[in-house]
């Protein structure tokens, strides 16, 4: 199995980032279809199956509310979001509402599960490890909390949230994915209750570290650590 990875970069606009998300879905999707209605495997890695797909993005300010969310959990006012020229998109994720902006890496695999492995809960186990050990070659202890996604810092004591996830899966291919805070403005995160959760912080590599980061490399990093997890298991 193969991943092309594509740096898209800053880009100025969300829905177009979107848009380019769902039409790699779908092609590998409406061809899994094919496959199956002509009564072949569709789990297996073809030469005319359409390629998985790893995209690196830097979003403008912009809050997106997941299906799932709800939308008292974005407390600023219209006319506070366009004070501070802040986009707000209800998308068809999961999870709840979360903010992009720069100094922000989004990582969206678009992946067949089928070639790696069928299971949202070690999907998602993945993309959390490969932020926990970014973090750790900067020096950062990360780890997870109980009944939450995403990576944290100081569980026990005062939880705050470094890494975002939220993903929709159809047919195991899966789209969206995770956020990684690395010299985020943080401030923006004011303007919501961060994926719906109170009475914990929200936080960045470089707040922690003291220090802006080279955003290229926690970037190389975080994609070294994607593709070894994900390309390891399904040479297993």
């Amino acid at each position: 199995m193969q991943i092309q990875v594509t740096d898209l970069g800053r880009a100025p606009s969300y829905q177009a980032v979107w848009d380019l998300q769902t039409a790699h879905h779908k092609a590998i999707v409406d061809w899994k279809i094919a496959r199956r209605k002509a009564g072949e495997d569709e789990t297996v890695d073809s030469p005319d199956r359409p390629p998985n797909h790893l995209f690196f993005v830097e979003h403008e300010h912009v809050l997106t509310l997941g299906k799932s969310g709800k939308e008292a959990h974005l407390v600023a006012s219209p006319e506070r979001l366009a004070e501070l020229g802040v986009e707000y998109v209800p998308i068809n994720r999961g999870g709840d509402i979360t903010y992009h902006g720069p100094g922000q890496i989004v990582a969206y695999p678009i992946l067949d599960l089928e070639l790696v492995k069928p299971d949202i809960g070690w999907y998602m186990r993945t993309l959390e490890e490969a932020i926990i050990r970014t973090c750790a070659e900067f020096g950062l202890e990360t780890g997870r909390m109980e009944g939450l996604t995403g990576v944290w810092l100081d569980m026990e004591r005062n939880p705050r949230k470094i890494a975002a996830l939220g993903v929709k899966t159809s047919r195991w291919v899966t789209m969206h994915g995770l956020a990684f805070n690395v010299n985020t403005d943080l401030d923006f995160f004011g303007l919501i209750v961060p994926c719906g959760i109170t009475g914990k912080g929200v936080t960045s590599l470089a707040k922690e570290l003291g220090q802006p980061v080279d955003y290229q490399l926690a970037q190389s990093r975080l994609q070294q650590h994607l593709l070894d997890l994900l390309l390891n298991t399904a040479a297993a």
